[in-house]
């Protein structure tokens, strides 16, 4: 991954069962036809399938630093990776974990060939995360998320602090509030590699035009 457009699905009924599809044939034909790389992460029960169906990459919500075979009921990088996982989000705001499980997890991932974008919540937590180089690392103020109010206009700031903590061990991308091209495109103009969008996309009445105007915004005027 690159600069990617994460697309997560989270656990809203708007992109489950036979929706969980729709939306991710959405996202690739986005994709195909703009030429932007756009990343999935669809409810943990779907995540084989998402990952035949559709020939753009898929990660995981999260996953667990358990061991493999005896450990019922948690989601390890290893299992997740035969499914077709290509990386996974770690430590997302509504799923937060130690930073020692943090480290090892972006180990793990990277062992195995896998992207690991862990989310933080500030530039100082960013400092810290950066210390274990994982691919990228997602700001995100839980404040924001869900608000409809985007990061990259509410507090632009904590986006170019944050690409400064990281410096050269971990690209920078942001999430929380964004909602359509011209957040998008202030935060790629701020220096973010990347977005994380949720509720933007998921809540959107028309999840192709949706997609299709944050993806345009993730290229250079």
């Amino acid at each position: 991954m690159n600069r990617p457009l994460v697309i997560n699905f989270k656990n809203y009924s708007d992109a489950s069962g036979d929706r969980t599809l729709e939306l991710a044939r959405a996202a690739e034909q986005v994709a195909r036809k703009l030429k932007v790389e756009i990343v999935l992460a669809p409810p943990q029960g779907s995540l084989a399938l998402v990952a035949k169906s559709v020939g753009i990459p898929v990660i995981c919500q999260h996953v667990d630093d358990a061991k493999e075979g005896s450990t019922t009921g948690f989601f390890v990088p290893e299992i997740a990776k035969m499914y077709g996982a290509s990386g996974s989000l770690v430590n997302h705001s509504e799923h937060r974990i130690e930073l020692s499980t943090i480290e090892s997890l972006v180990k793990r991932l990277r062992a195995l060939g896998m992207t690991s974008i862990v989310c933080a919540q500030t530039p100082d937590e960013v400092k810290k995360i950066a210390s274990f180089s994982p691919d990228f690392i997602a700001i995100e103020p839980p404040e924001l998320i869900g608000s409809g109010r985007a990061v990259s206009k509410e507090n632009p700031a904590i986006i170019t602090n944050s690409i400064k903590a990281a410096g050269s061990r971990s690209k920078v991308i942001c999430g929380a509030g964004i909602t359509d091209k011209s957040d998008v495109s202030k935060a790629v103009e701020l220096g973010s590699h990347g977005i994380l969008v949720a509720s933007g996309v998921v809540k959107a009445r028309s999840w192709p035009d949706k997609i299709a105007e944050l993806a345009q915004g993730m290229k250079p005027e």
